[in-house]
């Protein structure tokens, strides 16, 4: 059972978090939080799998929260939620330990799977969060744009062909028994191989990982069992 802690300043957001987790028999919401420093109090008690975080709450924000559950629990994976025009916090939230992002907005299949995603040790970027980081990445010009997809290109052929594949699948929100199974190989190797995309790029964590895939135009197209 993945064991989750829900936290945002609006009862109701929390409310329909619940509700669509509820739907999944494996998860199950072990405590909410209404500002993040209870929702780091709370993390300490419960040890949860996984922490979902609205990134605007009162007092301390979710990127901070998100920062301190990665220090003191760091198998406890975060899902920050954000809202349209929030690609600024999504930037500082990929170097606070969060590894997975939704829009509130978006679809509840989407919640489920990113839920499942990083209580397995994946990065999940739903689809319209990745598009808009990309974006805002290449917000400072077209030439600084295309500066950034070309450098993102040059890092990802310095990988080999095997790694550019998991990097591919891990760029899709796949999971790495799900990144096995794909390529037919054993979640060990995918475990290596993950370890040395990461240290290639020179990046820290899984979600960075995918914004230089997503940057690279080299992400997987989904597949059935990705959700």
């Amino acid at each position: 059972m993945i064991r989750v802690l829900v936290a945002d300043d609006e009862p109701m957001i929390r409310a329909g978090v619940r509700a669509v987790l509820a739907t999944a028999p494996d998860i199950t919401v072990v405590a909410e939080a209404g500002d993040g420093g209870q929702a780091v109090d709370l993390a300490l008690r419960h040890r949860p799998d996984v922490a979902v975080l609205d990134i605007r709450m009162p007092g301390l924000d979710g990127i901070r929260a998100a920062e301190e559950i990665h220090r003191a629990l760091p198998d406890t994976g975060v899902i920050v939620l954000t809202t349209f025009g929030e690609d600024d916090y999504i930037l500082r939230a990929l170097g606070g330990g969060a590894t997975g992002f939704l829009i509130k907005s978006g679809e509840p299949e989407e919640l489920i799977a990113g839920v499942r995603a990083v209580a397995d040790g994946a990065a999940y970027l739903s689809p319209k969060v990745a598009a808009r980081v990309v974006a805002h990445l290449a917000s400072g010009g077209a030439g600084a744009g295309a500066a950034r997809r070309r450098a993102a290109r040059e890092r990802v052929a310095g990988l080999t062909v095997r790694e550019r594949d998991v990097l591919a699948l891990l760029g899709a929100g796949l999971t790495n028994g799900q990144i096995a199974r794909r390529l037919g190989v054993v979640e060990g190797t995918v475990k290596a191989h993950v370890s040395s995309v990461l240290a290639r790029l020179g990046v820290d964590n899984r979600a960075a990982a995918a914004v230089v895939a997503h940057e690279a135009g080299a992400v997987a197209a989904p597949a059935p069992d990705q959700v």
